[in-house]
């Protein structure tokens, strides 16, 4: 079935084939990587694209000594195939498995991990300069897509790189897509080279030609002068900018005739200093469901790949947001929404499609969008950032600095909160609690369910400073108290999520006995239907225990003297969140308990103090001790 992939264990298998053989290879790997993510899931889209590129480059360049260093690290299923791992392929993101990102533990061919966008060129600027120190001879090449490259960092290595001038090569993977459409100046200027095409092919046909003749530099650069004003004359200002920044730009190129893409690259590597190689690919090429719908098909969970990706009936938590903000936007003009890149995975696609006007996506830029909310909420609008947890940790001093000193309203809807699952380490938002808690100025929420999520994005519109609200991924859900059989005939106390109850933990369960161990819970969001389930679990088989359960629902403000009055009456005290120890909710109820001298013991329950690698949610969370089953066997060993 795959006659020449099966004979592909390493790149030097590659440099043995001819071109037309590589072109029989891509269409065997496409058809490899269908079926395999379409069995374990995984990032398709962006990985179908870059076939011809990544063979290109394993035949032209020699890794690991040549380090090829990949911007996120998405698409590079195609250089694990061919560095030796296509076997791992039925493990990929599994736990235990193969990562779905490169991984410096997992090959030597993985040259840095990675996860987020726009580090690649910096990367690849610090090691060219500690090659040139060391007195090494390698190539160092990043590889960065259109999305990446919109992300300050890039840019900002692109200007370093202009000035220190080191010999790296810079593929920019340009398929006009991120995971959804790009958006930005960047984007536009790109497109505009397209259309000077013949004139840039032009003037790389004269360089190379030059380069090659026994006259060598000096009548290269004379070549290059004049072929640069014929293209400044024909296109003065779309396509300067990256020549201007000192970096030779070379392209566009059709990313997927490999002929053309060894070539380039074999004349790249020949050339000194800075090259930026513009590379034409389409994301999902080769499998006509992915070509026809790439943002659909950029992340996908399992699916029957002759079929594609079926509609799913369920909700998801995102929806719902987006859903929400467009109902308040209906009725108040004052609100904008604001995202990084990520319509379609915090749910703006929805708000957009009602409020175009006031809906702005600013490309992978977190730190802009952080600011430029601010500035939006000091003309008197009222912005709402929806943001994945983790990419929030890019703009930290922009949230400290520009929008929580001044109280700026700003509402943060921080998406993908806690274990997020198969993408891993860099993908878990297992930091947001512990890095908004020591922040003056701003209100967190940590709803139980997706109703309450709904209730507080509501309430966040009559607040005038700074808000977050944390949730997390995946569909939506309900807190029902009629599912645990020791709440049969219990009223749970009624605190509505107003301005009035902002600091009010709810009280779920309270039924401390005398004669029996006093255990008081203590949970913060999504926490709360496995406290539920392990405490029907106990109460099935001990009777000698009691227990007060409640759902903080704030990180901050906290309403102290309540949480002391439990505290006082419990013999033990437990926390739980789906964030990491320190510095969490559970570092709160401590101090609580030490600034009103309370005896009752504290044990906090959290993500420990390690990255948590790749996998599904539910065996990850068993893994740590926070499944409902663990959490029964800790709680219950009280």
């Amino acid at each position: 079935m795959y006659k020449l992939l099966e004979g592909i264990d390493s790149p030097q298998d590659i440099k043995k084939l001819n071109n037309l053989e590589l072109k029989e290879l891509s269409k065997e790997m496409r058809k490899f990587l269908v079926k395999k993510v379409s069995q374990t899931g995984g990032h398709l889209a962006s990985n179908l694209g870059v076939v011809e590129l990544t063979l290109a480059l394993h035949k032209v360049f020699d890794s690991p000594k040549d380090k090829i260093v990949w911007d996120v690290g998405h698409q590079s299923y195609v250089h694990k195939m061919i560095t030796g791992r296509k076997e791992q392929f039925d493990s990929l993101r599994q736990f235990d498995g193969m990562s779905g990102f490169p991984k410096e533990s997992e090959s030597e061919h993985d040259i840095f991990d990675t996860g987020h966008s726009s580090t690649s060129i910096s990367v690849a600027l610090g090691l060219a300069a500690a090659r040139d120190i060391k007195k090494e001879k390698y190539q160092v090449i990043s590889v960065i897509g259109d999305g990446a490259i919109t992300g300050g960092m890039a840019v900002e290595a692109l200007n370093n790189l202009g000035y220190m001038k080191k010999n790296i090569i810079i593929i920019f993977n340009d398929n006009e897509m991120s995971i959804d459409k790009n958006t930005g100046a960047f984007s536009s200027y790109m497109s505009k080279i397209i259309k000077n095409s013949d004139a840039l092919s032009f003037k790389d046909r004269v360089d190379k030609i030059m380069n090659l003749t026994s006259m060598g530099g000096a009548l290269s650069r004379k070549a290059n002068k004049l072929t640069d004003s014929i293209i400044t004359s024909i296109s003065p200002s779309e396509c300067g900018f990256i020549d201007a920044l000192g970096v030779k730009y070379i392209g566009p190129i059709d990313g997927h005739n490999i002929e053309e893409l060894v070539d380039i690259l074999e004349y790249a590597k020949h050339i000194e200093g800075p090259k930026f190689i513009h590379v034409k690919t389409v994301k999902g090429k080769g499998y006509r469901f992915a070509e026809s719908r790439p943002d659909a098909y950029h992340g996908v969970g399992k699916f029957d790949y002759r079929e594609g990706i079926k509609q799913s009936s369920s909700k998801s938590i995102s929806s719902i947001v987006g859903k929400t903000l467009v109902e308040m936007a209906d009725v108040n003009d004052r609100i904008v929404a604001i995202t990084a890149a990520m319509p379609t995975g915090t749910g703006l696609n929805i708000y957009e499609k009602f409020h175009p006007d006031r809906y702005f996506d600013v490309g992978i830029a977190e730190q802009h969008a952080v600011t430029f909310s601010a500035g939006l909420a000091k003309a008197g609008l009222k912005p709402y950032f929806a943001v994945y947890s983790t990419f929030l940790q890019r703009a930290y001093d922009q949230l400290i600095h520009d929008v929580c000193i001044t109280k700026k309203p700003v509402t943060f809807l921080i998406d993908r909160a806690g274990l997020v699952g198969n993408d891993g380490e860099t993908h878990h938002g297992e930091f947001d609690l512990s890095y908004l808690n020591p922040i003056p100025n701003i209100t967190v929420m940590a709803p139980c369910d997706t109703k309450e999520m709904a209730d507080m994005i509501k309430l966040s519109e009559s607040m005038e400073y700074p808000v977050a609200i944390r949730y997390p991924r995946g569909s939506e859900y309900y807190f029902n108290k009629d599912n645990y059989s020791f709440m049969k005939d219990i009223e749970i106390e009624n605190i509505p999520i107003n301005m009035e109850s902002i600091s009010e933990p709810q009280i779920i369960y309270s039924a401390f006995e005398d004669n029996k161990k006093k255990i008081a819970v203590f949970t913060i969001g999504n926490m709360l239907i496995p406290v539920m389930e392990a405490v029907d679990s106990i109460l099935k088989e001990r009777d000698d225990i009691s227990f007060e359960i409640v759902n903080a629902r704030y990180l901050k403000p906290m309403n102290k003297e309540k949480y002391s009055e439990i505290i006082k009456n419990a013999d033990k005290v437990y926390t739980v969140e789906d964030n990491v120890i320190t510095g969490g909710f559970g570092s709160n109820i401590e101090n609580i308990a030490e600034s009103f001298e309370l005896d009752a013991k504290v044990e906090k329950i959290g993500i420990p103090d390690v990255f948590v690698t790749h996998g599904n949610t539910d065996i990850l969370m068993d893994e740590i001790g926070m499944s409902a089953e663990k959490l029964k066997d800790r709680i219950g060993d009280c």
